[in-house]
């Protein structure tokens, strides 16, 4: 196996959407520094470039909507919502799931399910907080309750989802 050299790793940019202002490498860079998906892949040139970090018993974010984003003026679109919900429940699960089994590295895991509630308009006038953790798990299965906070602290978005460690020969084994 070729050693591979972290620093030729490609980051995100450094722009308004992803974490703001944190320079520290973020789950995504550390486990799967060249991911292309759409909401968190760290080489999506046209993605989100969601960061999300271990913080308490979960992972936070925060990213920062663009106004290609919107559905409309000022309000941040549900379906870009429900990506980085579920990328950054994805997150969570694969790293509880790692730590719990006490790894040094995540497993693949999935999304089996999701269910996102829209609370309320979700203003794009300013940065977003993900906050994710989970609630229930198994040897290879975590279900995780994420919220998305407006400025101001105020939920606007909530997601619960099960999430489920993949094996070789699953097509998404090691896409990530």
């Amino acid at each position: 196996m070729k050693e591979e050299r972290t620093d030729q790793i490609p980051r995100a940019p450094r722009r308004i959407g992803g974490a703001l202002g944190n320079d520290r490498p973020c789950v995504q860079e550390r486990h799967a520094p060249r991911n292309r998906c759409f909401g968190c892949g760290p080489t999506n040139p046209k993605g989100l470039h969601l960061r999300s970090f271990e913080d308490g018993d979960g992972l936070s974010a925060e990213w920062a909507p663009e106004p290609h984003h919107e559905a409309f003026d000022g309000a941040v679109s549900g379906g870009i919502l429900g990506t980085l919900l579920d990328c950054h429940s994805n997150w969570t699960a694969a790293i509880y799931l790692m730590k719990a089994a006490g790894r040094e590295a995540p497993p693949c895991t999935v999304t089996a399910e999701f269910h996102v509630r829209l609370l309320r308009v979700t203003p794009s006038a300013g940065p977003l907080r993900l906050r994710a953790r989970v609630v229930e798990s198994d040897a290879d299965r975590a279900t995780v309750e994420a919220t998305v906070e407006g400025v101001g602290g105020q939920t606007t978005a909530t997601c619960r989802g099960v999430f489920v460690a993949v094996r070789e020969g699953h097509p998404a084994f090691h896409r990530w």
